[in-house]
């Protein structure tokens, strides 16, 4: 049975969905106000890989992630570089949607954006302040945070620890220093909207709120985001939402670990990002998977020179494993170890997952699997159990989001087979006449089509390598 880590609960706890055989997802998304970096491609990948088994459990998932497209980031943004702040965050936002396409994120059933969400989150502050849990003060709107008894459970802080080594704004209209605003007044210059308090815009933790509420109800099976966001923002949406609705807002709370470069969490306001697009540049999108999923979800990833190669090199093996059979055995002791491998990998692959989505587990049993098919093809295994074993393998590397070569460009492989071959031997014969300038000629050429030659004594082998 899936078991999942909440943080709410500080437990790994059996996972029983609101509604037998149906999930329910919400994601917070980026603030789109610059380039997104591969810090916000680690959420939309840790996400999308639940997501993903969460299917191949047999849930039918709604998923939900958001974009923030109004805030002071994106405001300060849009006058740095001469834009209005609208055109900029929906320009952010459609490139961040074509870089989660390119690192092959499954696309959310709903994209919401706060600036389509403004009735429903000003008709959900009216109710927070018709309940008492809202005050307006000169035409901002707070949260009462003394008002909620429980405030604090997420992130385990009481109210006075929450204000330790946390920037709270001196603010002489706040009733208290750790109430946080739902409706920002209008300052001049501005985006704002109509509300009965006056003109203004929405306060950051309210949207996610709203938008949770009007896309997936009152309450969810899984809500998930960095660890990064536990405090305030989480912790503040549990309060606004159960304080409305009386129910808890998300059965599980799930934060994953920040990307780390030089030790330190990547972001912009700390200059020690590298963008997606320069990422895609020099790397294969299942080189950053297979980094990320290498550790726990929950833990940090380290990304440097060394961790990233080696997640490219771990790329290729896996990849190896795709190549034809090259021999006729579809049975014998081989082929039944090939077989026997192939179900001790499902099993263990699914074991590793349930165990709150433990990916590095789930890796290794791929990679079991990897082992036992090449082991297999040098063995001369084909047929049935061969073909169980790659397409197992392929079912696997998917649930993790992993791409590999589609069967149309294995079947131009083969079709090209016996001209590769011939190309082969006549380089063969002329390194026995040990002309090296035209035997290294037709390797290269070769290896600009991405067909890479592999010698050693008992003859030269080919394979295909996916240029991505």
């Amino acid at each position: 049975m899936l078991q999942i880590y909440s943080t709410l609960t500080r437990q790994t706890e059996p996972f029983v969905p609101l509604e037998e055989g149906k999930v329910s997802m919400y994601v917070c998304g980026p603030t789109v106000y610059a380039d997104a970096h591969i810090g916000h491609a680690m959420s939309a990948i840790v996400f999308d890989m639940v997501r993903r088994y969460l299917r191949f459990r047999g849930y039918k998932v709604t998923y939900v992630t958001n974009f923030t497209d109004v805030d002071d980031k994106i405001i300060n943004r849009a006058n740095q570089v001469g834009r209005d702040p609208f055109e900029l965050a929906n320009f952010y936002a459609e490139k961040y949607l074509e870089h989660l396409a390119d690192l092959n994120v499954m696309p959310a059933d709903e994209y919401p954006k706060v600036t389509n969400e403004i009735p429903n989150i000003i008709r959900v502050i009216g109710d927070l302040g018709e309940a008492g849990y809202a005050y307006e003060s000169e035409g901002s709107v707070y949260f009462r945070v003394e008002r909620d008894d429980d405030y604090g459970k997420l992130s385990r802080r009481t109210q006075e620890a929450a204000l330790t080594g946390t920037r709270v704004e001196s603010d002489e209209r706040k009733e208290n220093a750790a109430d946080f605003a739902l409706w920002k007044g209008a300052k001049p210059g501005e985006p704002s909207w109509p509300s009965p308090w006056g003109d203004g815009r929405p306060g950051w933790h309210i949207e996610c709120s709203a938008m949770c509420l009007s896309n997936l109800g009152e309450s969810i099976d899984i809500h998930g985001g960095g660890n990064d966001l536990i405090f305030p923002h989480h912790e503040n949406e549990i309060a606004q939402s159960e304080s409305l609705t009386g129910k808890a807002f998300a059965q599980v709370w799930m934060h994953h670990g920040m990307l780390q470069l030089g030790g330190e969490k990547m972001s912009k306001s700390l200059g020690n990002l590298i963008t997606i697009d320069d990422f895609l540049r020099s790397h294969s999108p299942d080189a950053l998977r297979l980094l990320i999923f290498s550790g726990h979800y929950r833990k940090p990833v380290v990304y440097n020179d060394e961790t990233i190669e080696s997640a490219e090199r771990s790329v290729t093996r896996l990849r190896s494993a795709l190549r034809p059979a090259t021999g006729s055995a579809s049975v014998g002791d081989e082929a039944d170890a090939l077989r026997i491998a192939t179900e001790n990998a499902r099993v263990a692959f699914t074991e590793a997952m349930d165990d709150d989505f433990n990916t590095a587990s789930g890796l290794a049993a791929i990679f079991e699997l990897v082992r036992a098919i090449n082991t297999g093809r040098a063995a001369g295994v084909s047929g049935p159990f061969f073909d169980a074993a790659q397409r197992t393998l392929r079912q696997l590397a998917g649930i993790l989001g992993l791409t590999l070569p589609d069967q149309a460009a294995a079947g131009d492989q083969m079709a090209a087979k016996p001209f590769i071959d011939l190309l082969i031997q006549v380089r063969s014969d002329l390194r026995v006449a040990k002309q090296w300038a035209l035997s290294d000629k037709i390797r290269d050429s070769l290896g600009s089509l991405s067909i890479v030659l592999e010698d050693s004594p008992a003859g030269t082998t080919w394979r295909y390598e996916d240029p991505s």
